[in-house]
């Protein structure tokens, strides 16, 4: 265990939602919290004065990605993480654990970890065996590099590279599975998953805090056992990753048999949910008692033309709570995003106006690289903000004891 981390639960909704406090020794981060993904270092679209006036409490960065390029060498000796980003604040990396899935079976057969987009098989055609990037074995992934060279990752190098990138929070190596793995599949993965992740707290630096994975795929038995063995070992804080089946539904049962497995132990370590970040999704998780979230989403979207909107402003699980700003409708649409978004974008952009940046800028005829630098930049700005607002007012309704009225103000519409 990290002597510079610790984690105080401050307040418990009913529901089971808990309001908490991560120290560390890059600062404090307000729990629950969605944490915004940097991958290689930089939060796409977003500069340096941007993250501050968001006041963004800590961000997420990729171990393989930086691995690959920079490298962690010249990471480490530009100050690594915090030197590089100048931010004073904590930080996260994975362990590269999940492009061992996106790189090897995730891209062979075109899905993510979740099966919501299992329908989409057959549309796209799978890809050959040789093209995959990742290839899994019993003390690491190879990778291959788009070059064509090979690169090793265990839990041993993982823990060096993140010792590196001097990050605040870490997490055990591990290996993802996907939601079209069998039982027998998810069991070897998951005794792989329990030797690397006694590794990684063999080899990582002190330091840091380090995060176990549950994994276990979709089966009970599964999620049970792997429950049991990070509860019972000395990390810092716990992780939730792999296949979360192939339904929202799923999803909830999956979080239930955890949540009663930690439960059962009378664990309270923090827990992050890997790569998950939907409001609707975090809606649900929460009374799991999850503490914190990241996911790509809320930049990653706004470059696509999706932008977050309130139930009051038109956002509703049909819609995800966004709006498609490419939509002809916002030809004439001299309101705001959202009316009740308080963001700059908000307060100096129409959607009529941020829908004649996107086309300027994406239009293949046009392609004004001005206008599209400057759309990314304040839609992306809008997005952050306002999941940062929503993940406050989610905070301050667990404090009140009014999580499930807050809930249903979002969920009914």
């Amino acid at each position: 265990m990290t002597s510079n981390f610790s984690f105080e639960i401050k307040h418990k909704d009913p529901s089971g939602a808990r309001a908490g406090i991560i120290r560390t020794r890059h600062g404090e981060i307000q729990t629950p919290y969605l944490v915004p993904v940097a991958t290689r270092a930089e939060v796409n679209c977003l500069t340096k004065e941007d993250i501050e006036k968001l006041g963004v409490q800590a961000l997420l960065c990729n171990t393989y990605h930086l691995w690959n390029n920079p490298g962690e060498k010249v990471m480490a000796s530009k100050g690594g993480l915090h030197g590089v980003m100048d931010f004073n604040k904590p930080i996260f990396t994975d362990s590269g654990g999940f492009q061992v899935f996106s790189l090897g079976f995730g891209m062979e057969h075109n899905i993510g970890k979740l099966g919501f987009f299992l329908e989409n098989q057959g549309k796209i055609p799978n890809k050959k065996p040789q093209d995959k990037y990742a290839i899994v074995e019993e003390d690491g992934v190879r990778f291959k590099t788009e070059n064509g060279a090979e690169r090793f990752l265990g839990p041993k190098e993982s823990m060096e590279i993140q010792s590196a990138l001097g990050a605040d929070i870490i997490m055990a190596f591990d290996e993802c599975t996907s939601p079209l793995h069998d039982e027998q599949y998810t069991r070897e993965s998951l005794e792989r998953t329990n030797r690397w992740a006694l590794e990684s707290l063999k080899y990582h630096d002190k330091n840091q805090a380090l995060y176990g994975i549950i994994q276990g795929g979709k089966f009970k038995k599964l999620r049970d056992e792997s429950s049991k063995f990070i509860s019972s070992k000395p990390f810092d804080g716990i992780a939730i990753g792999g296949s979360l089946g192939d339904s929202k539904d799923d999803m909830k049962k999956i979080l239930e048999w955890i949540s009663c497995g930690l439960k059962k132990y009378h664990d309270e370590r923090p827990i992050h949910m890997l790569g998950i970040g939907y409001i609707e999704d975090i809606l649900e998780c929460v009374p799991y008692g999850i503490d914190t979230f990241d996911c790509v989403d809320m930049t990653r979207v706004a470059r696509h033309g999706g932008l977050f909107v309130s139930p009051k402003s038109g956002g509703s699980l049909e819609n995800k709570f966004r709006i498609n700003i490419v939509n002809s409708k916002y030809n004439s649409d001299d309101t705001p995003i959202d009316t009740l978004c308080e963001c700059e974008t908000c307060q100096n952009y129409s959607r009529k106006q941020l829908r004649e940046l996107f086309k300027k800028g994406y239009s293949k005829k046009t392609q004004d690289k001005e206008s599209q630098q400057l759309y990314n930049q304040i839609a992306t700005y809008h997005n952050v903000h306002f999941m940062l607002n929503f993940m406050e007012q989610l905070r301050f309704s667990i404090k009140e004891n009014k999580f499930n009225d807050f809930k249903e103000s979002w969920m009914r519409n």
